[in-house]
């Protein structure tokens, strides 16, 4: 029995590097990578891929954005997804969460059709650009699947039907099953990704590869973009620099000079 896994994938700015914007108000994307949140779940596909050798498990990774990217679905590659779908799109410049949702929902059917359905989509637990956490549920009511947010331990059910989860809680720890089809976010404490090797690298160049348009996802580019979305940014600005903070030299009265400024700032 095969079982189809979907892991979408994001293009973002480097967190290592000072976020800029276009004169669009739009994130300036020029020095960007795979989202650190999105190889999780790739790896929790990777294993349970691993975790049923007799099963045939066929990984696709997918993206919406410019051509750049690119760079997010050839990563996925490199670290063993089997095929990889980027909807590239002018129209799609601009798009709210609501706009992306309805685009990628798209591109998870147009895999289905391409593969013969689609069990299973694993997603992070959020971008680490927009940190809005909602794409999970979002894909889930378009696609109508069953929804578990914030796994951090994944493994095989009843064969390869479905899914044993364990979510963290304040209190206690959830184990909950999930039957196909299914969304599943995942969190950065369910595994530790592993890093493309030379020979992983070079077989990615010989994977299937598609880039798409809007048309042949059958989305109204009507519907998506900045004119289309309910939610725009109006202005924005650098953050003002960091005021030097307080200097305390050591001349044997430090400790109470400490005591002072926590006592004055109502720290103590």
């Amino acid at each position: 029995m095969s079982t189809n896994i979907v892991v979408p994938v994001k293009y973002v700015p480097d967190a290592q590097k000072q976020r800029t914007f276009r004169d669009d108000l739009t994130v300036d994307r020029t020095d960007s990578i795979l989202s650190e949140l999105d190889e999780y779940p790739l790896e929790a596909a990777l294993a349970l891929r691993e975790a049923a050798p007799e099963a045939e498990v066929s990984i696709v990774a997918v993206t919406i954005g410019p051509e750049a990217a690119s760079g997010a679905v050839k990563k996925a590659l490199q670290m063993g997804a089997d095929a990889a779908f980027h909807v590239a799109d002018d129209a799609l410049a601009g798009s709210d969460a609501l706009g992306t949702a309805a685009a990628l929902a798209a591109v998870i059917r147009h895999v289905g059709e391409e593969h013969g359905g689609v069990d299973l989509v694993l997603t992070g637990l959020a971008s680490t650009d927009g940190e809005m956490s909602v794409m999970p549920a979002m894909l889930a009511e378009h696609l109508d699947f069953a929804l578990v947010t914030r796994a951090d331990g994944i493994a095989w059910v009843e064969g390869t039907t479905g899914l044993a989860l364990t979510r963290p809680g304040a209190d206690a720890t959830q184990t909950v099953a999930v039957s196909f089809p299914a969304v599943v976010s995942v969190t950065d404490q369910a595994n530790e990704p592993r890093y493309p090797n030379f020979k992983a690298i070079m077989a990615a160049k010989k994977k299937p590869s598609a880039v798409l348009t809007l048309a042949d996802i059958g989305v109204d580019p009507a519907s998506v973009g900045r004119d289309a979305a309910a939610a725009s940014v109006r202005s924005a600005s650098e953050r003002p620099p960091r005021e030097a903070g307080t200097m305390v030299h050591d001349d044997g009265e430090a400790g109470t000079a400490l005591a002072d400024f926590l006592a004055q700032n109502r720290l103590l």
